[in-house]
């Protein structure tokens, strides 16, 4: 992503994935990460180590665009959820690193009463 006098560095799609499911579960109103596929109509919410299946992250020509599937909790005003996960995770990511983070898209896969 960005070329050094040293050399290039780049950053993984997978390690924008992580960043970005951290700041998700550190959100207020999320439950957990979901999988995106809901052929099956279940949706399962994902353990601690595969957070990263919760988020699909593309780059193109520089600038990324992030999909988020989460659960939030029941109760809570999902707009409201959603539209403060969508900032944090787009000042995180491009804080991070230093790229423009084009859209984050929240898709709310289920409600769920918290465990906590």
């Amino acid at each position: 992503m960005e070329d050094t006098r040293l050399g290039r560095v780049e950053v993984s799609p997978t390690a924008i994935s992580s960043l970005a499911s951290q700041v998700v579960l550190e959100s207020y109103g999320v439950v957990g990460m979901a999988t995106k596929d809901l052929a099956s109509g279940i949706v399962e919410i994902l353990q601690p180590a595969s957070h990263r299946r919760g988020v699909d992250v593309d780059i193109d020509d520089e600038q990324i665009t992030i999909d988020l599937y989460v659960v939030v909790e029941y109760g809570t005003r999902i707009a409201t959820v959603a539209r403060n996960i969508q900032s944090a995770v787009k000042y995180s990511v491009e804080r991070a690193l230093g790229v423009p983070v084009l859209t984050v898209n929240v898709h709310v896969q289920d409600l769920r009463i918290s465990a906590d």
